[in-house]
């Protein structure tokens, strides 16, 4: 299972968009199973979020390999999918993130760090 992973968060839909966010929605589907077929990616999560009174209204998680993954990101086609995305909804983010193995080899050199600083 891959350690790390890209997390795309949208919020509101901006309104008179409502048709284009939907076909924008679809085509990121789209474009992640490319990346799953291909193999560069492990897998793609789409995630709905109930109203709650924040700005985040739903998300992507994309695992894979951390090179990968930064080989997506730094992609001219991942930067025409933000673009995409930025104008149908409103504060649209990438932020990566780690898991598994990795996350606990981080926590490790907190704890290493921290008792350092004792």
């Amino acid at each position: 299972m891959a350690d790390h992973a890209l997390f795309i968060g949208w919020g509101e839909i901006v309104p008179g968009r409502e048709q284009t966010a939907t076909r924008v929605f679809g085509e990121s589907m789209e474009y992640f199973g490319q990346l799953q077929q291909a193999g560069e990616i492990e897998r793609v999560e789409p995630f709905f979020l109930e109203p709650h009174g924040g700005d985040l209204n739903g998300f992507f998680l994309l695992r894979g390999e951390r090179d990968a993954l930064d080989r997506i990101r730094a992609s001219t086609e991942f930067d025409r999918f933000v673009l995409k995305a930025s104008m149908v909804v409103q504060h649209v983010g990438v932020v990566s993130a780690t898991t598994g193995a990795e996350l606990n080899r981080q926590l490790g050199e907190f704890e290493q760090v921290t008792a350092d600083l004792l």
